[in-house]
């Protein structure tokens, strides 16, 4: 069965979709924004990697940003009809170049949207601006001051109406972030959420939605298990793992082959509480975690931080069909707000294989309006879809870690 065969399943049923999305929404609480990284094999299109903090505006369509500001508008104003003033609190990041455009970016959307945005942390207080890849972008002067006996964000002297958080938190919750003023929860920042806990909770709305569309629930999501407590640096704990590696997929093997894939079973090792593309490893089989030398050893045990990584997401790799004329792979990045799908960018990395990891310094970004033409066929189709239902996901996260 090949999904790009059954698009008209999705326009046959749009009405009916939208109603039950519209219905889904109203029980969980719709991240701000958010973005996906899209995996289309012609017979399975899932969703590998899903962000709540997207820092990549700077890769939308200029086509794109009024929709976007208004979405960004409608979110903000159904939870604050008064804010008028939104603070964008960054990354860390001073050297990267292109996420200071991703501030520029999300800044001009706000404003577009007619807020006030100012842009800044205390952590970034002595920087003053941070170089971009057009000019350096201007930081606002932020002081944390106690109110009620807490510690709260100041900009001169004055208390923001919303803090619009672009920093993911794998370090933990920093001061000045308790207050319900922030979006999105920081409690969804990578030092509490893990991987695992979105595909949890992104398989029941893909199981309703199959059932819906009369699919099967694995043509539209990764298999995928967590293997916990590993201590990689230990011989024990890697044959553990390279037993439970070979077991996974020896699965997926069993499926492909029921289903005519001619294709070798590929698994993505993966921290399950990972940010940024660091500690990947893409394996074939058990014997190579084995075999692992002490740079990719080192690699996968590696996390933005420095924490410790003990457990992994196992994630059955899935390849891309879409591709450049000289068989570059190309992946679909969809940028979400307000639960909707509004932008889309494909990421193309001429120095990978159609099943390795694009998200490397090699990897280039297109915008839809670019290079729509050649790989946006099942955007608003398929792609959108699988995104939207991962951001219902992420809704129905925050709403397991406030229980």
């Amino acid at each position: 069965m090949n999904l790009h065969d059954l698009t008209s399943l999705i326009e046959d049923n749009r009405e009916l979709i939208t109603t039950w999305m519209d219905e889904k929404r109203k029980e969980v609480s719709i991240p701000i924004y958010g973005s996906v990284d899209i995996r289309d094999a012609g017979w399975k299109i899932a969703v590998v990697d899903a962000n709540h903090f997207p820092a990549g505006f700077n890769n939308v369509a200029k086509e794109d940003e009024e929709h976007l500001a208004a979405l960004l508008r409608n979110h903000i104003l159904r939870r604050d009809s008064n804010c008028k003033w939104v603070h964008l609190y960054p990354e860390a990041h001073t050297r990267n170049a292109a996420y200071a455009e991703n501030l520029r970016t999300l800044q001009r959307l706000l404003m577009m949207a007619e807020f006030r945005c100012t842009i800044g942390s205390p952590e970034l207080d002595d920087h003053g601006s941070i170089d971009g890849l057009s000019s350096p972008l201007k930081l606002d002067n932020v002081e944390l001051q106690d109110f009620d006996g807490k510690q709260r964000i100041v900009i001169d002297g004055e208390r923001p109406d919303l803090i619009l958080l672009n920093n993911d938190l794998t370090e933990g919750i920093v001061p000045g972030l308790g207050t319900s003023r922030v979006s999105p929860p920081p409690q969804m920042g990578w030092h509490a959420r893990k991987k695992s806990n979105h595909y949890q909770a992104l398989k029941e709305y893909v199981d309703e939605i199959s059932e819906m569309l009369g699919i099967e629930t694995w043509s539209l999501m990764t298999d995928w298990f967590v293997s916990k407590d590993k201590c990689l640096d230990k011989e024990a704990c890697r044959i553990e793992l390279a037993a439970e590696v070979d077991e996974f997929l020896a699965k997926i093997g069993a499926r492909y082959q029921s289903m005519g894939i001619e294709r070798e079973p590929v698994v993505f090792i993966k921290n399950d509480s990972g940010t940024y593309g660091l500690g990947i490893l893409s394996v074939k089989s058990g014997s190579e975690l084995l075999t692992l030398s002490n740079r990719k050893m080192k690699k996968l045990m590696y996390s933005k931080g420095g924490a410790d990584v003990e457990n992994f997401l196992i994630q059955e790799g899935v390849p891309t069909c879409l591709n450049t004329d000289s068989y570059g792979p190309v992946e679909p990045v969809v940028y979400l707000v307000d639960g909707q799908a509004a932008s889309w960018f494909y990421r193309i990395n001429e120095k990978k294989s159609d099943i390795e990891n694009l998200n490397s310094p090699s990897a280039v970004f297109q915008s839809y309006s670019e290079v729509g033409h050649l790989y946006g066929k099942h955007a608003h189709g398929w792609h959108a879809l699988v995104a939207e239902l991962s951001m219902l996901a992420m809704g129905k996260e925050f709403s397991a870690y406030q229980n």
